[in-house]
């Protein structure tokens, strides 16, 4: 099987488990950091963070950042250059992500294997967003003085925090949903592991 008929190419299975590997470590730990200077009136419960305390959590970010970041910026390289944003990705535009909503909730949404409807493009490309957010906003709270440029974007040291906390919360609503998904349609999952085979066009649909 060539990387071409994969429904997920190796460097997106790829990035992906390793994505999974960076989110624990930086969502476990953050929550950590957050329960040592809460924003809001309310904290994680210890048992599901990481670190064990402030020092310790900060040392888990920081490595699990590195790991985001360089492997964000690698995927990003290769999807544009072989195509895969392209093909995989666009077009999407909000009436045809309207009109995939409407007909899965009303479980009347076809699901092909290898190609995105718009709602499931239109996730993507955001929780992209949101991880390049939760990047940018992090150096903004790790380097205020220094990165002032983007601190001042975000409204301030606090500003920046609340962006973060936000952007956080957007990734963990999308990893919520995307795991409902895989329990709803759980067929998806192997070929995340395997890259499996998509049906070419024209090819019958009971093809072994």
């Amino acid at each position: 099987m060539t990387q071409r008929n994969a429904i997920h190419p190796a460097f997106v299975r790829f990035w992906h488990w390793i994505n999974v590997i960076a989110m624990v470590m930086m969502i476990g730990s953050g929550w950590r950091i957050y329960n040592a200077s809460p924003l809001f009136d309310f904290r994680f419960p210890n048992a599901i963070t990481l670190g064990g305390w402030l020092g310790g959590a900060l040392q888990w970010h920081f490595a699990a950042m590195w790991l985001l970041m360089v492997n964000l910026l690698a995927y990003l390289v290769l999807g544009a250059l072989l195509g895969h944003f392209r093909r995989s990705f666009l077009p999407v535009g909000p009436r045809s992500v309207l009109r995939d909503f409407g007909l899965a909730l009303r479980f009347r949404l076809a699901h092909v294997s290898g190609t995105y409807n718009a709602v499931q493009r239109a996730s993507y490309i955001f929780v992209l967003a949101a991880i390049l957010l939760v990047i940018l906003s992090g150096f903004a709270v790790w380097k205020p003085v220094q990165l002032q440029s983007i601190t001042v974007l975000m409204g301030g040291y606090e500003g920046a925090r609340l962006v973060h906390f936000s952007a956080m919360a957007a990734i963990c609503a999308f990893v919520v949903v995307h795991l409902l998904l895989v329990i709803l349609v759980p067929k998806t999952l192997l070929p995340m592991i395997t890259g499996g085979r998509a049906k070419m066009r024209g090819e019958s649909r009971h093809a072994q």
